[in-house]
């Protein structure tokens, strides 16, 4: 059965291109014109993927997000928001938000494929029988629920947040080159600026309380890459 991926955008004509581009890559398609009917409908079927326009009338495709990501039942689904603004602010605002990544219009067909590709192949990336546990400092990363606590109280994590931490605390005192990070958390064909990493990093940090000139997690590594410390000062 070909994945479900649920179109959130007003404009008709964007709605209906994204709509057929999605199509010819072999994915089920459900369009809609406002967040508040997906939102209805995730209730009684969850897709594979949901692709929310920032700019909705009504709720919001951020708002939307951030309720989706309230439901335990809904909070694992990948979504991608689309915004025709460049500016890094609604880039941070949009991930802060919950969502696993962004697309800025006008965006090319190719580009659109892999950028969904890359969310939905690294939505499988952990084993869901597993019950280990990372432990690290003051941290705990559940392998088998995705769920991490700091000092014992729960951090809400975006997936590719989710998917840096472990990397890194998998990795722990490696210095990880940016590119090796792209390609296993968006993976080989990802086609965004590299900027997004280190937006991505940034958000990590402020929900961890990390400070990027005196890091007590994540170091780092000019024009390298980053590294994790291990919860002691550097």
């Amino acid at each position: 059965m070909n994945q479900l991926i649920y179109v959130v955008e007003d404009d008709e004509s964007i709605r209906e291109l994204i709509k057929m581009a999605l199509i010819s890559f072999s994915y089920e398609v459900q369009v809609f014109d406002n967040a508040e009917d997906v939102v209805t409908t995730v209730e009684k079927k969850i897709p594979n993927l949901i692709l929310f326009d920032i700019m909705l009338p009504g709720i919001s495709g951020v708002e939307a997000t951030k309720l989706l990501r309230q439901n335990p039942k809904m909070a694992g689904i990948p979504i991608i928001l689309l915004t025709a603004k460049d500016a890094e602010i609604d880039k941070v605002v949009g991930l802060d938000s919950g969502a696993d990544d962004y697309i800025t219009k006008p965006f090319g067909v190719m580009e659109l494929g892999a950028r969904v590709r890359s969310v939905l192949r690294r939505g499988g990336g952990i084993d869901e029988t597993s019950t280990n546990t990372l432990t690290i400092a003051d941290l705990v990363l559940s392998l088998e629920t995705r769920e991490i606590t700091q000092a014992g109280v729960i951090i809400d994590l975006t997936f590719k947040e989710y998917e840096l931490l472990r990397i890194l605390i998998q990795e722990k005192n490696r210095i990880i080159p940016r590119v090796e990070l792209l390609d296993k958390v968006w993976g080989f064909d990802f086609m965004g600026e590299s900027r997004t990493l280190d937006i991505h990093i940034r958000t990590l940090r402020q929900k961890l309380g990390d400070n990027a000139e005196a890091p007590k997690y994540i170091k780092t590594v000019r024009n390298v890459g980053y590294r994790f410390i291990g919860g002691e000062s550097s």
